[in-house]
């Protein structure tokens, strides 16, 4: 007999009969967010629900390493064009890299660009044609004034410690959208102050670690993936191996139990395994358009390099990678101009400016940059003090960085350092903050993605970070 009339269910008939499926939906819930923190999913690399709605899926990082001088590019101080030559008015920070001198007004003038008018400097006459994508964020401090502890500072939230990178716990969080490549691929990274760390995944799972292609000292088109071709086996006897050497590895899970080094070893080999035929493909640049190559500075020598890094961005990107990394640096200069400031950031800004506009433009025109986030900026600033006649110290106590696409208040700045430029002042931004807000704009709740390592649980953002809404579009 059934228990239940045919008649039009109550709300108390309902909650009878369906409350074994609320449950179990609950249990569901509460299961899925313990294992997110957790384990890895069978397929490691598989792409993650976020914890809310993301407003970017991916990020391309466009990294100056060296600390480009914020009062020279995207801060204009007209106070310090006013008192070049004088002290600085107010306390300098207690702890410095070294001393300097008077103040130093920057040798490059300012203009307003664009719909929202953005004041950038002339080192920047293409990106500046890209000003209504850009949110300038000018507030933004750190803690160390030396490049190896800023460095692993803004890529791990860490500047004494081995942390993942903020790469890697993106990777961890989101996964990929393309089994054939990695998750996250750093391209043309720096080998120095930090060098691996900055890419590492530290206690994190070995699947999420950074892919480097070359390095700072290799020209980015002979920049690969080392081993990617494999010119001693053919494709199936390659396949034999592998699936021998698994079968002996999960035989050895099987009596030893979990065992993560080993299963991340699996996985990268399997990993390797597919991109030997995805890998090249990604990065052969030879069949783009000779627009879009010239788009990017690739028939000019002085932007050709960095260029071919931006592009190969754009196709990783396209193709599913998560995160990736382009970075600009050199042995001789990078942005560290201690002296001939004018010399220096010249020859960097020109290197690097047609690509990023180029960049924008590009992903703009594809349907791209709505749902990327591209940043850009260094370790930390420059001081509006000079070193000799024509340098600046490092500066982390105000810095700027500035972000476009994926979600943000396109055309817009945020934050202000003091009238000369030296210190954050006005909604001041931390590294922790800064990396809060760029999970929070993936869709992750920076205080939710942890990992639990050597007793506690770990997050880039430590305990620290505030995600700073109102950058947000």
């Amino acid at each position: 007999m059934n228990p239940f009339p045919a008649s039009p269910l109550t709300r108390r008939a309902m909650l009878q009969r369906s409350a074994a499926g609320f449950g179990h939906l609950a249990l569901a819930s509460l299961l899925a967010q313990q294992s997110q923190g957790a384990s890895a999913p069978v397929s490691p690399l598989a792409a993650k629900l976020p914890h809310h709605t993301a407003r970017a899926k991916r990020v391309i990082f466009l990294f100056m390493k060296g600390g480009p001088s914020a009062v020279d590019t995207f801060d204009p101080k007209p106070l310090l064009d006013r008192d070049h030559g004088k002290a600085y008015p107010f306390a300098q920070p207690r702890v410095k890299f070294a001393e300097t001198g008077k103040l130093l007004k920057s040798p490059w003038k300012f203009k307003q660009y664009g719909q929202s008018g953005l004041p950038v400097s002339e080192l920047f006459p293409h990106v500046a044609q890209c000003a209504d994508e850009l949110c300038v964020i000018r507030s933004l401090h750190g803690t160390n004034p030396a490049h190896g502890g800023a460095l692993l500072k803004l890529h791990t939230g860490s500047d004494v410690q081995v942390r993942p990178s903020m790469g890697s716990w993106i990777t961890y969080g989101l996964g990929t959208e393309n089994d054939n490549l990695p998750a996250f691929i750093t391209i043309c990274p720096t080998l120095a102050h930090g060098g691996v760390n900055n890419w590492g995944a530290a206690f994190l799972p070995a699947w999420c670690q950074g892919t480097p292609i070359g390095n700072a000292a290799v020209p980015s088109d002979q920049a690969m993936v080392k081993h990617i071709r494999n010119t001693q086996l053919s494709a199936s006897l390659q396949r034999q191996q592998l699936d021998l050497l698994a079968q002996m590895n999960h035989e050895h899970l099987e009596l030893t139990g979990p065992n993560q080094a080993l299963e991340g070893r699996i996985n990268s080999f399997e990993l390797a395994f597919r991109m030997q035929m995805a890998m090249p493909d990604a990065q052969d640049v030879d069949n783009e358009t000779e627009v879009t190559k010239k788009l990017y500075g690739m028939d000019n020598p002085v932007t050709s390099n960095f260029g071919r890094q931006c592009l190969m961005a754009r196709r990783f990107i396209e193709r599913g990678v998560r995160f990736v990394q382009v970075t600009h640096s050199d042995s001789e200069v990078q942005w560290d101009q201690h002296g001939n400031l004018y010399k220096g950031h010249s020859k960097n800004a020109a290197e690097v400016d047609k690509p990023i506009a180029g960049l924008l433009k590009d992903l703009r025109s594809r349907g791209l940059l709505q749902d990327t986030l591209v940043i850009w900026g260094g370790e930390f600033g420059r001081t509006p003090t000079a070193q000799g006649t024509d340098g600046r110290d490092h500066n982390p106590e105000g810095f700027t960085m500035w972000l476009a696409g994926g979600g943000v208040k396109a055309g817009s700045t945020y934050g202000a350092t003091d009238d000369y430029g030296y210190f954050a002042q006005e909604n001041k931004v931390h590294i922790h903050d800064f990396h809060a807000t760029i999970l929070a704009l993936m869709g992750m709740d920076h205080e939710k993605l942890t990992y639990r390592y050597a007793g506690r649980d770990f997050r880039l953002t430590d305990v620290f970070g505030h995600v700073v809404k109102e950058v947000f579009a």
